[in-house]
């Protein structure tokens, strides 16, 4: 909003929720007026309404005041439906209703959602990735289908664009958390560690998912392209609010700048990739300064200024005498007299006995360090903090032969066609025994054939019920009785 004064405007809608002396009240009443739809209420009603649900007992100037400030600051509006009453006394109690606006209905949403929200960190929604590029290939399929259906289509937009807004919020959310976290300058011990594997595992497992994810979805995008001014047009046609005089606030993905930020995000010059992976830079930085002043508070080098400076102005106060100062001065550095200490009673197991005087008891063993030096810092280096990049590029190797492997199999399958008989790798006879557990957890029944669509491996598995497929390996024969097997390629989409 550019407009300065609307936005000031806009502002106000919060104040039911910063008057620390009402606020209570505030949110009894919106909380009433957001539990239905189209709520119309009198002061009489709402009083009544808050006394038995909520225990709040008003009286109903003190409501109809409440419900006055909520209008000026534009969380509810007065109703102008007329009240039909039969006597003057009702006709007063029923002169003034009230409504809850639209703005005001969406900000006392947004408090709700506040105050139900905890201050632990916040889960990911990083599953929504994998389908995000199976509906984009879904929505170019619908735009170019004959006959059209919008429905399906718009249905598939909506979904689209709400998946990706829960996404984002919830990876801001959790990044916000994550620095608040490291921001700390008390971070240590076990709670450093656990942060310490919230950042290297969680933070690792969203780069990889998003690094994953990303380039397909650039090039569905990219395919979907040519389709976008057919997508828009089916979207527009569909019957809906028109704006005439009034301002029409949009579902998102039916303007092409909707899809031009969506594409952005993925593909842009600051892609939201890149910003990933410079936030977890950033917080590994952050962990290797909160793990250097660990170890360097770990020796003597902390200075006790503020605690002197504390001690003096004790000394400096009055009606402490010299017996108290000397008490406390022996209490602050330990310098109480020197004593023996044993139990149980003497023997000659080489315990020293209180009795014994220090002329005669055997000396102390002390460090070198101590003797020569006063320095009674810990000798040796400290252990180096492990550089996490070796493991990373270890695990991007093995996700990418397990990949490659994948693939492989899946090809193989493909120009296998029809299975029966058909001799397979292991690898590709596991591929389709877990395509196969996917169809049969989706239907277990079978009545008629069944395929299971594999985007990432650009496989078709068909399942017909009847027969039977017996698939020989180097390392035994599999029979799958009742079903006949084939596979093909996905047709019009290229294997990764």
């Amino acid at each position: 909003m550019n407009d300065p004064a609307a936005a000031t405007d806009r502002l106000r809608l919060f104040r039911y929720v910063s008057d620390t002396e009402h606020t209570a009240d505030y949110l009894a009443v919106m909380r009433l007026f957001s539990s239905g739809l189209l709520i119309d209420l009198s002061a009489s009603e709402i009083a009544e309404r808050l006394r038995e649900q909520s225990g709040i007992h008003l009286d109903v100037d003190t409501v109809e005041d409440r419900c006055d400030s909520l209008v000026g600051w534009g969380n509810l509006i007065r109703s102008v439906r007329d009240a039909r009453v039969r006597t003057i006394a009702d006709w007063q109690r029923a002169r003034t209703r009230y409504q809850i606006s639209k703005l005001g209905g969406r900000v006392h949403r947004q408090v709700e959602e506040l105050l139900a929200t905890s201050e632990g960190a916040r889960e990911v929604a990083r599953e929504l990735l994998a389908g995000t590029a199976d509906r984009l290939l879904l929505i170019r399929e619908l735009a170019v289908a004959d006959p059209t259906d919008p429905e399906r289509l718009a249905a598939e937009v909506t979904t689209l664009f709400s998946n990706q807004r829960v996404f984002l919020d919830s990876l801001a959310d959790f990044y916000a958390y994550l620095a608040t976290v490291l921001s700390r300058y008390d971070l240590a011990g076990d709670e450093y560690a656990t942060f310490k594997g919230v950042l290297l595992d969680y933070v690792g497992l969203l780069g990889s998912d998003v690094g994953r994810h990303a380039p397909l979805v650039g090039e569905r995008l990219t395919g979907l392209a040519p389709h976008l001014p057919a997508v828009l047009g089916q979207l527009a046609a569909l019957p809906g609010l028109s704006g005439g005089a009034a301002a029409v606030e949009r579902l998102p993905g039916r303007t092409e700048r909707d899809w031009t930020e969506f594409a952005e995000w993925f593909t842009g010059a600051r892609s939201g990739p890149e910003r990933l992976r410079a936030a977890a830079e950033q917080a590994l930085g952050q962990l290797l300064t909160n793990a250097k002043r660990m170890v360097s508070s770990a020796g003597t080098g902390l200075s006790r200024r503020d605690d002197l400076l504390r001690l003096a102005a004790v000394f400096a106060t009055d009606g402490v005498d010299d017996d108290t100062a000397h008490r406390l001065w022996a209490a602050t550095f330990g310098a109480a007299p020197a004593r023996h200490l044993a139990l149980g009673l003497e023997d000659d197991d080489g315990r020293t006995p209180p009795s014994t005087s220090w002329w005669d008891a055997p000396p102390v063993d002390v460090p070198v360090s101590v003797r020569e030096q006063g320095d009674r810092t810990a000798r040796g280096r400290s252990a180096r903090v492990p550089d996490p990049g070796l493991d990373r590029v270890r695990l991007l190797a093995e996700a990418a032969a397990e990949a490659a492997a994948l693939r492989a199999a899946a090809t193989e399958l493909a120009a296998a066609g029809r299975l029966h008989g058909a001799r397979l790798s292991p690898a590709a006879r596991d591929l389709v025994l877990d395509q196969l557990a996917a169809v049969i957890a989706v239907d277990q029944l079978l009545v008629g054939p069944a395929t299971r669509t594999d985007s990432d491996l650009g496989l078709v598995l068909l399942v017909e019920p009847g027969g039977e497929t017996v698939v020989e390996s180097t390392d035994g024969r599999t029979t799958v009785h009742g079903l006949t097997l084939s596979a093909r390629p996905l047709v019009g989409e290229a294997t990764p």
